[in-house]
C-alpha cells in the first residue's frame, strides 16, 4: 500500500492529467472561469477512485481525531459527491476500522414514490457525518447537501471536499458554522 504522501501525490498528478481543462467555462455557481476541474473523470476512474478513498479517508479520519468526535457516515449531494463517498467507504471497510464509514447519497429532492427519500443509503436519524463535495466553488451543492443531512436528523461534523476553488464557498459554509477541509487547493491543482 502506498504512504499517504504517496496516495496525495499520485491522486494530484491524476487530477492534473484527467480533470483540469483550460477555455472559458460557465460555472454550475452561475459565473465564468478560465479553467474547469471536472473530478468525476478521476473519481470515476479505478485507480482514482482509490486513490481517493484511501486519501480521503485519511483525511476524514485525521479530522475526526482532531476534533474528538466520531463519524458514522459520508455522503453528499448527488452527482459530485457519490464516487467519493463510495470510495471512502470502501476504503474505510479496507482499512478494517472497528466502525466502517457507512455511505449515503442526498437527492436534489426527494423521491416521488416508495419510501420519498431525500437521502439515499446508510444514513440514519442521529447519525454524525462528513458532507463531501468534489469541487467547492460559492458552495451551493455542499450547503444543499448540509440542509438535508440537518433536515433529516443528523449532525454534521464537517464538510470535505477534494478542490476548493477558493471562491468563497469555504467562507458561506464556515459562516453558517460548519467547517470545510479540502484535500487540494486551486493553486496545487493548478500549479500556480
Amino acid at each position: 500500500m502506498l504512504t499517504v504522501e504517496q496516495t496525495r501525490t499520485r491522486l494530484l498528478d491524476l487530477l492534473r492529467a484527467k480533470s483540469v481543462f483550460h477555455g472559458d467555462f460557465a460555472l454550475s455557481s452561475g459565473g465564468r472561469s478560465e479553467y474547469y476541474v471536472d473530478c468525476k473523470l478521476t473519481t470515476l476512474d479505478p485507480q482514482g477512485a482509490w486513490l481517493v478513498g484511501q486519501a480521503m479517508h485519511t483525511l476524514i479520519r485525521r479530522e475526526e481525531a482532531a476534533r474528538k468526535t466520531m463519524i458514522n457516515a459520508v455522503g453528499g449531494l448527488t452527482m459530485g459527491a457519490d464516487p467519493i463517498a463510495l470510495a471512502v467507504g470502501m476504503f474505510s471497510h479496507h482499512a478494517q476500522d472497528s466502525t466502517p464509514l457507512r455511505v449515503f447519497s442526498v437527492r436534489k429532492s426527494p423521491k416521488a414514490h416508495g419510501q420519498t427519500k431525500l437521502i439515499e443509503g446508510n444514513f440514519r436519524t442521529g447519525d454524525s457525518v462528513v458532507v463531501l463535495d468534489d469541487v467547492v466553488t460559492r458552495g451551493e451543492s455542499t450547503i444543499a447537501a448540509i440542509n438535508a443531512v440537518v433536515q433529516e436528523g443528523g449532525t454534521v461534523a464537517f464538510a470535505a471536499v477534494l478542490v476548493d476553488r477558493r471562491e468563497g464557498g469555504r467562507e458561506r459554509i464556515e459562516a453558517m458554522g460548519y467547517s470545510l477541509i479540502s484535500l487540494f487547493s486551486r493553486e496545487e491543482v493548478l500549479q500556480e
